[in-house]
């Protein structure tokens, strides 16, 4: 099934599970349909099944947004009790689309949990009280955790999933990949029938030679193993240690699933030459998440990366953002990087990674091996250094089901081609009605206006610090509205320098007097760093009021 196709589905107000093989575009659909619904005002819910996924699509885990926590059952007076709580019962009621990303993840019993509370706040006995339902997954990923020894089932065993007539838009394109060849093996697996040829390709690739000047991440199937390498390595470079410390905000439980998510570390630690990946999206900066570098130098501690595709990215901190109704709930700010000589296969999902080194040989669950082949974008990119029986498994049910929900997609693909533009229209202004939206252009234009201008995960940090300059506000002014240091902020104004040397910053100028002196000091010191300066003026200006001052020397 096409994008477009899938789109016009989940637009009719249809409960859907959208699957499909790694880089198929299931992340840009869903991002897709809730700038929709935004746009035009229907409550929507994002989330995921976790931490990590909820990052990807700028959502929550639902246990914490169901409010069922670690819990993966319900009595019917727990029940009783989270109806009860207001803040719960408000976020229920505004909610007319519950989205849960990596649905595969989920137990049966966990997913019919969702359902019993969603009906319960809803107070329909309808599937999950009434709302549409869109789930998202491929169940070739990781299968569910399952702690007390009985068998994996997934969560189309669960009685919610029978009963919520879910439409099956499975999508075939790929937008990850780049070659054909580890398309056709991603495939094989995918199929259960791995061929010698294949087999034969992957013994050769444990023979293969990294070229210099490319250090690929090493994915292991075990965090020890990870942990261990990242930091012998890190140990092994001589020369200056630098750490930042993760930034926070807001409510202390939420704060908590954020740094469970983000692939950045609390206390992040580097060195010149530190082996590392960026774990955040930002085009506009030149880098998205599984971009590979080096750290080339530092400026002022500010880490400068070079890239494997030649780029020099000079990195500043992040938020990530949990966002309800408009306002953040909470935030953590940090570089968006993490040592990467290796990362583990489970943390590696959602990525799209340059060149991986990856030992196979411990793979202890189904579907291991598909995930970190899947994260390449080429197969050159593949540095084979150990393999498993486990490494081509599948769980056995996977396959069985698979064709199953081919053949669901494959139907209804052909009912909705049935349909004119003008009735799909009808059909998708009715749900928008039905769900309390709008389908008036004005107030859609400038839902998304809105929209544009509030959205953390779309707007580059800066960009929101300069529309805080525009509005007039003062430097400390700026950092109190963002929960920033002052030093991020000035952060921000030389990022928005750099890339509009127009903008007008005057008004943050030191008073003549000030501004003479430490434009004198950099002029003695002869060059730009700060510590020289400093330095020259016996302290007498903090390193953020020299900071400033340099942003308007002439380079």
């Amino acid at each position: 099934m096409k994008q477009a196709q899938a789109l016009d589905i989940l637009k009719a107000g249809r409960n859907v599970y959208l699957t499909g093989p790694a880089g198929s575009g299931k992340t840009y659909v869903l991002n897709e349909y809730v700038a929709y619904l935004k746009a035009h005002g229907v409550g929507v819910a994002v989330t995921a099944s976790t931490g990590i996924a909820a990052t990807h699509i700028g959502g929550v885990t639902i246990h914490s947004w169901s409010g069922i926590g670690v819990r993966d059952t319900l009595s019917g007076a727990e029940i009783d009790m989270l109806t009860e709580k207001e803040h719960l019962y408000k976020r229920f009621d505004k909610t007319r689309v519950l989205i849960i990303d990596e649905v595969s993840m989920l137990s049966p019993k966990m997913f019919d949990a969702i359902d019993h509370i969603c009906r319960a706040m809803k107070r329909k006995e309808a599937p999950f009280g009434g709302m549409q339902v869109v789930l998202s997954g491929d169940f070739f990923q990781l299968p569910p955790i399952v702690r007390d020894g009985s068998p994996t089932q997934f969560v189309n065993a669960s009685r919610a999933w029978k009963e919520m007539d879910v439409r099956i838009c499975y999508l075939e394109e790929q937008f990850r990949h780049e070659d054909n060849t580890l398309e056709a093996i991603l495939k094989e697996i995918r199929s259960g029938e791995v061929s010698e040829g294949t087999r034969a390709l992957f013994y050769d690739q444990r023979e293969k030679e990294i070229p210099e000047g490319i250090s690929p991440t090493r994915l292991y199937t075990h965090n020890i193993d990870v942990d261990v390498l990242n930091e012998k390595e890190l140990e092994k470079i001589s020369g200056d240690m630098f750490e930042y410390e993760m930034q926070t905000k807001g409510k202390s439980n939420l704060v908590e699933t954020l740094k469970k998510g983000v692939l950045a570390p609390e206390t992040l630690r580097l060195k010149k030459d530190a082996v590392v990946m960026f774990v955040k999206n930002n085009f506009e900066s030149g880098y998205v998440n599984g971009t590979l570098g080096v750290i080339e130098d530092f400026e002022e501690k500010v880490p400068i990366v070079r890239t494997f595709s030649g780029e020099k990215i000079s990195v500043f901190s992040v938020e990530w953002v949990i966002e309800e109704d408009g306002k953040t709930l909470a935030r953590v700010e940090q570089l968006p990087l993490r040592l990467a000589w290796a990362i583990t296969v489970h943390k590696s999902q959602g990525m799209s990674i340059d060149a991986a080194e990856i030992d196979l040989s411990k793979s202890f669950v189904p579907g291991q091996g598909y995930v970190a082949l899947s994260r390449l974008r080429t197969l050159a990119g593949m540095y084979l250094r150990g393999m498993n029986e486990m490494a081509f498994a599948i769980h056995p049910e996977v396959f069985k089901l698979d064709v199953h929900l081919r053949k669901e997609s494959e139907k209804w693909e052909k009912v909705i081609a049935r349909f004119t533009p003008a009735e799909l229209k009808t059909m998708h202004d009715e749900f928008v009605v039905k769900s309390g939206g709008t389908i008036d252009e004005a107030e859609i234009a400038k839902n998304k206006t809105k929209e544009k201008e509030g959205i953390p995960e779309r707007v580059p940090t800066h960009e929101k610090t300069r529309a805080l300059v525009v509005e007039g506000l003062a430097l400390a002014e700026i950092a109190a509205r963002r929960g920033m240091t002052v030093g991020t902020i000035i952060a921000h104004f030389e990022k928005l320098k750099e890339i509009d040397p127009a903008i007008d910053l005057n008004r943050f100028k030191h008073k003549e007097k000030d501004f003479k002196k430490i434009a004198k000091a950099f002029r003695d010191s002869g060059g730009s760093k700060l510590t020289p300066v400093h330095q020259l003026l016996g302290g007498t200006y903090t390193f953020e009021e020299i900071r400033l001052t340099r942003l308007f020397l002439d380079k």
